[in-house]
């Protein structure tokens, strides 16, 4: 919970802002540990709404995050002390009390003695992606904060450059779901009923495609409002399983690599983190087998990320990364392998870590690009297809009749 308060810090100087803790008394106990003298102490009114949201963290958008980070690492450059960085980051958002609640909670827990990562992964104000916090944690090892920061800011703009081109690609096509979903659901409702009843009057015999439509039609109409809580309550367990069980969570991880198209884009958009994060890392320094073994930790995909920590063990021991990967990396393609090999062998790993992450990035946009393209049509297809499916199955009697009548 945020609460804000009033008072004076250790120097006499009056002091006015926010503090992150589960209750009044933790937070008091914040205040005196900093010497703070407070007047007043109170929930903030954010704070306070937050009970009747479940305390959901808010998303910051990439372009704001690549800016925070940004920012972060210049004023590192300039030989600044982390703490200190936060502080001053807190002037330019005097203005949005989200950032002023995010930047106040990183520096209370950092002035309590924990680390940059720590102080992001326990604060719940920002919610921030999973390979960011693990890439703060890997350059907070090596030392080489402000460069990491440099490029995880470059890495969210080009990621959300991408994400921007999908979003747009799809409102089309989305357009196209939504709109067949509610005609199908309204001829199957609707319609079919009332040419039903005309054909109960009829006392025709109906084809077998013209009774499963009917079917289909009255079990809708019956059923229609537990098969939306159904999905609701199904979407809703899935998403509580794969955060609490990591077992399901890693059979989900599994199956997904197993997908035609979109497990070959998972599998690239990981190797190329891996890539860009490890090549950075090398770059700044830090040595091949301890640049492995960090940016193991930030792969999203749990079946890959433990394929890669356990070559990475083998690292450690002494052995070459690529033939660790080759016994262990069932999800990982040969090609990578080899250009890994090729690094290792001529000592140009982090240029051969860039370029893979160059490559795999721009595959992943043209297989996103070549899916794209594809989805409109085979939506309109599958669309006029299934209202057409419907129109046969009614003219079926029809013509059946036409016939007799003849």
């Amino acid at each position: 919970m945020i609460y804000k308060y009033a008072g004076y810090d250790t120097h006499g100087k009056r002091v006015k802002a926010r503090i992150e803790a589960d209750s009044l008394d933790e937070a008091k106990k914040k205040l005196k540990a900093r010497g703070i003298i407070y007047e007043s102490i109170s929930e903030s009114s954010e704070g306070f709404l937050k009970k009747f949201k479940f305390q959901r963290a808010q998303t910051l958008p990439a372009k704001r995050l690549a800016q925070f980070s940004k920012n972060i690492a210049i004023y590192l450059r300039s030989g600044i002390p982390i703490v200190n960085v936060v502080k001053l980051a807190k002037s330019q958002y005097e203005n949005d009390g989200a950032m002023v609640d995010f930047l106040s909670a990183l520096e209370n827990s950092m002035n309590e003695g924990n680390s940059f990562y720590t102080a992001l992964d326990t604060q719940h104000i920002i919610a921030l992606p999973s390979f960011y916090k693990q890439s703060i944690k890997v350059a907070e090892e090596s030392g080489s904060m402000a460069e990491v920061l440099f490029e995880m800011a470059r890495f969210v703009e080009e990621q959300d450059k991408v994400a921007g081109r999908v979003k747009q690609a799809l409102v089309y096509p989305l357009f196209i779901v939504v709109i067949s979903i509610f005609m199908v659901a309204f001829m199957l409702t609707t319609v079919v009923p009332k040419i039903t009843q005309m054909f109960d009057q009829l006392k025709q015999e109906l084809p077998g495609v013209t009774k499963f439509v009917i079917a289909m039609g009255d079990f809708l109409s019956a059923y229609w409002l537990l098969i939306a809580v159904g999905i609701i309550m199904i979407s809703a367990l899935f998403g509580y399983l794969v955060k609490s069980s990591p077992s399901f969570k890693y059979k989900y991880h599994s199956f997904l690599l197993k997908l035609p198209l979109f497990g070959k884009i998972i599998q690239t958009f990981e190797l190329a983190r891996f890539s860009y994060i490890t090549s950075v890392l090398v770059r700044s320094g830090v040595t091949f087998v301890h640049a492995v073994k960090l940016s193991s930790g930030i792969l999203d995909n749990v079946a890959l990320r433990e394929q890669f920590e356990s070559a990475s063990k083998e690292v450690v021991e002494g052995k070459k990364f690529s033939s660790a990967l080759a016994k262990y990396g069932k999800n990982v393609d040969n090609s990578f392998i080899q250009a890994v090999a090729l690094g290792e062998e001529t000592s140009e790993v982090a240029l051969v870590m860039e370029n893979l992450a160059d490559l795999y990035f721009n595959e992943n946009k043209g297989k996103i690009d070549l899916f794209l393209s594809l989805m409109e049509p085979m939506l309109i297809l599958f669309v006029g297809a299934t209202i057409g499916f419907i129109v046969i199955a009614m003219l079926l009697p029809i013509f059946s009749m036409n016939m007799g009548n003849l």
